[in-house]
């Protein structure tokens, strides 16, 4: 048996702790509001509005995460926490992860959180380069949408290594940073995006496990858009990562 998720235990802590605060208020109502109770008791009443904030903050606003690999470099690297709206992509249960009140829709250039389609039980985090109906060709390491190479700007070698070259890229209106690794392109492919589905890559092209490899995101794995690096820290502080915003 596994443990059971941050969110499911949380879910479960909120529930516990409101059946506790209903008891007491209508304990109170009976004049029993002297009567002694236990510890874990008088814990949980105290506890529930907090929890009940965490949980609703969590679920349907922002959620902090973690980045534990490269696969997103220059944009994100190891150890940046970061923090992801949730609400931009419509509110959803927790746990159940159904779609509840519809918002809005993910757009290209979106840095996403989503459950992984071969483990939902993880989260993953790339670029959303490719929406509903797009038809993708990557060759050559350039994305061509719908027939448009996307512009391309060279900015040299990443952090003086010529095996690492830098470029920019314009997707969805905006311009963002990404790496090319100069050896020989080995992923070359062309398709139409399902309806109800998202084709993600890394920025770090040719160090990235996407939607090139296992395919694409449906609707409802995803998660919300990444925006804020709040702290940088892999076995000590990057001060010059913290507080900016994810491009």
């Amino acid at each position: 048996m596994t443990m059971p998720d941050f969110e499911q235990l949380l879910v479960l802590l909120t529930l516990v702790s409101g059946v506790i605060w209903v008891v007491d208020r209508f304990r109170r109502r009976r004049r029993a509001a002297d009567a002694r109770v236990s510890w874990w008791f008088d814990l949980g009443r105290s506890l529930f509005p907090v929890i009940l904030i965490v949980l609703i903050i969590r679920s349907f606003v922002i959620e902090p995460f973690r980045i534990p690999s490269g696969s997103m470099l220059p944009t994100l690297a190891v150890g940046d926490f970061i923090l992801v709206n949730k609400f931009g992509y419509g509110l959803r249960l927790p746990v159940a992860h159904e779609l509840i009140v519809p918002v809005g829709d993910p757009e290209r250039g979106d840095v996403a959180v989503f459950r992984y389609p071969e483990d939902p039980a993880q989260d993953y985090i790339k670029r959303i380069v490719g929406v509903p109906g797009d038809r993708i060709t990557y060759v050559d390491k350039r994305l061509i949408i719908n027939g448009q190479p996307l512009p391309v700007e060279p900015l040299g070698a990443w952090r003086g290594d010529d095996a690492f070259s830098r470029r920019r890229e314009r997707l969805g209106g905006d311009w963002h940073d990404m790496l090319v690794h100069r050896s020989p392109d080995s992923r070359q492919l062309s398709l139409t995006v399902p309806e109800g589905e998202y084709f993600v890559m890394g920025d770090n092209r040719d160090r990235s496990s996407d939607s090139r490899f296992w395919g694409t995101v449906p609707r409802d794995h995803l998660v919300g858009e990444a925006f804020f690096v709040w702290l940088s820290w892999n076995g000590g502080p990057n001060w010059s990562r913290m507080g900016g915003w994810i491009e």
